[in-house]
C-alpha cells in the first residue's frame, strides 16, 4: 500500500498546512495514533479513507497519490501559460490553462514540454483568407505520425487531432493566434512562435 501514498508525503503536506496530527485525526474522524503510524510507516490509511484525507488537506486525491500539492499559478487564465498533457496509452491529449494534476488510463501524467520547431519538425503556416493553414512534412505511419496540431492565443486554445496514414495538417482562425504546436509521438512537442504584432 505504501506504493501508492506514503507517511512522508502526509506528514509534508499536514505540517505545510500548519495543522497537528491531532487536528488532521478529529477531521477524518480516527485516532491521533493512526496519523502517527501512517506518518512513521507503521501503518497505511486504509483506502475508504483517501477521500477524506485528501480532503481535510486541502488537495485533491490524486495530488495525495502523487504526493505533491499543485497550485495553479496561472490565476490570469492566460491560454499561452497553458500546459499539454498527452497519455502514452490511450494518446488522450489534455490542455490545462496551468499546473494541474491529470491522470488519464490510471497514470498520473506529466505536462509535454515543448521545443522550437527543428529542421525534422518544421511547421509550415500560410494564411489564407482569416486561417492559417498549418502543415508538416512528417511521416504519418502507425508508429512515427503527428498526434495534434494546435494554435494558442491568449485567450483561445484551437487543436486538431491526427491519426496515423492522414495528413499532418489543420487550419486555425487567425485572429490574435501567437503559438502554433505540433506533437511528435515519438519525439514530442514543437513550437513555432508566429509574428506578435500580426492580428
Amino acid at each position: 500500500m505504501d506504493k501508492y501514498i506514503t507517511g512522508a508525503v502526509i506528514r509534508r503536506i499536514r505540517e505545510n498546512k500548519k495543522m497537528t496530527q491531532e487536528e488532521l485525526a478529529e477531521k477524518i474522524c480516527v485516532g491521533s495514533k493512526a496519523i502517527s503510524k501512517w506518518e512513521t510507516g507503521r501503518g497505511f490509511p486504509d483506502i475508504s479513507l483517501l477521500e477524506p484525507l485528501a480532503s481535510a488537506l486541502d488537495i485533491s486525491v490524486i495530488e495525495l497519490l502523487s504526493g505533491e500539492d499543485v497550485r495553479n499559478g496561472n490565476r490570469c487564465s492566460n491560454m499561452l501559460k497553458g500546459k499539454f498533457y498527452v497519455c502514452p496509452v490511450c494518446g488522450n491529449v489534455i490542455h490545462s490553462i496551468g499546473d494541474a494534476v491529470i491522470s488519464c488510463c490510471g497514470i498520473t501524467l506529466p505536462s509535454v514540454e515543448s521545443e522550437t520547431a527543428d529542421t525534422d519538425h518544421f511547421i509550415r503556416i500560410e494564411p489564407v483568407e482569416d486561417e492559417y493553414y498549418v502543415t508538416i512534412d512528417h511521416p504519418m505511419e502507425k508508429d512515427h505520425y503527428v498526434s495534434f496540431l494546435a494554435a494558442l492565443s491568449d485567450q483561445s486554445a484551437q487543436l486538431v487531432k491526427l491519426y496515423p496514414e492522414g495528413n499532418a495538417e489543420a487550419r486555425f482562425k487567425i485572429s490574435h493566434t501567437k503559438v502554433v504546436y505540433a506533437y511528435c509521438n515519438r519525439h514530442g512537442l514543437f513550437r513555432t512562435i508566429l509574428d506578435t504584432r500580426r492580428k
